[in-house]
């Protein structure tokens, strides 16, 4: 596409519209005094321009398109059951990031909605299989910035579906997969609201193989592991045995380990793992813009720092990083 768009309000629809635009490859500027926590998310990221002011003729005239996000009306699926009509509440793994990898029985749940509580790395662009009149709840948890808690993200879920509608919490990957799923089901559950769990693509294999990296391959490494690089080692919410993963003789995957790559990457070196070991970071993975970076262990953290690598992020650490191919 690679055209200039400019966009006109900074809410809930209008990150929808952000989302869809940067798909397809336009440069988004976005003008309004405030916006969604996934559009500030977006310009923090440098993914689009935040203007915080009206925009002029100045402006319109140097865009190639110029959006004022509206509902669009969408068809509600077949197939609904006994469900339709009662308070509910419909746990959604949203899948890596491209829109296009939700899985079916995603996309009906979205299209049935009342109400969709949605995070930042979920798929925006599926809130355009929304129904006109739904509900969209930004609940982002940015780091080091705008956050909604896991306490209100509950209420919000429980009341909604209480009051009689149909909820869908919209996350990314899968919500048992670092997601906080369970703690969501569980409060469902306690609470007396029917619940129910469809599984996403989960972004600690999908990531990798988007960049052409197998996490497992036949007679190289026979499994893999996910991690939390949440914490740093030695922090004292760890409970993860570093030495055990340098030695486990399986690709390693962190999520959530941009910001304590270093920390990571020196331990596991401290403690025994080759240093010289190959090792991927993937930023924005299935995303058009999505990015990669490759390097030893020893190497990798100084790499991804100079190269400007930011969450969210993948990090790969294994042989398999070596097959992969870029061209």
């Amino acid at each position: 596409m690679d055209a200039r768009v400019l966009v006109l309000g900074g809410d809930e629809l209008a990150a929808v519209e952000v989302a869809r635009l940067l798909s397809a490859g336009a440069h988004v500027t976005v003008h309004a005094a405030r916006v969604s926590a996934y559009v500030e998310d977006l310009a923090a990221r440098g993914l689009v321009t935040w203007v915080r002011r009206e925009a002029g003729p100045e402006d319109v005239a140097a865009a190639d398109l110029t959006l004022r996000p509206r509902r669009r009306s969408q068809p509600v699926p077949d197939g609904l059951g006994d469900w339709r009509g009662q308070g509910r509440v419909t746990l959604v793994g949203g899948g890596p990031g491209a829109v296009d990898l939700v899985t079916v029985a995603g996309r009906d749940a979205i299209a049935d909605a009342d109400v969709v509580v949605i995070d930042r790395l979920a798929p925006w662009e599926a809130l355009t299989w929304a129904r006109p009149d739904a509900e969209i709840v930004d609940v982002a948890k940015i780091p080091f910035g705008r956050s909604t808690s896991q306490e209100e993200i509950n209420r919000i879920l429980v009341d909604r579906a209480l009051a009689g509608q149909h909820v869908v919490r919209l996350k990314g990957g899968d919500s048992f997969v670092f997601g906080r799923g369970l703690e969501e089901l569980e409060a469902c559950r306690e609470a007396g609201v029917p619940a129910r769990v469809i599984p996403g693509v989960t972004s600690s294999i999908a990531v990798p193989e988007a960049v052409g990296i197998p996490v497992t391959h036949r007679g190289l490494t026979q499994g893999f592991t996910v991690v939390s690089g949440h914490v740093p080692p030695g922090h004292p919410d760890s409970t993860l045995d570093y030495a055990a993963l340098a030695r486990c003789g399986t690709t390693l995957v962190f999520l959530m380990g941009v910001g304590t790559l270093e920390a990571i990457t020196a331990e596991l070196c401290a403690v025994g793992m080759d240093p010289s070991t190959p090792t991927a970071v993937i930023t924005d993975g299935t995303h058009p813009h999505q990015r990669v970076v490759t390097a030893s262990l020893a190497a990798i953290a100084a790499v991804a720092h100079d190269s400007g690598i930011r969450a969210p992020a993948v990090v790969v650490i294994g042989q398999v990083v070596s097959l992969r191919r870029t061209s």
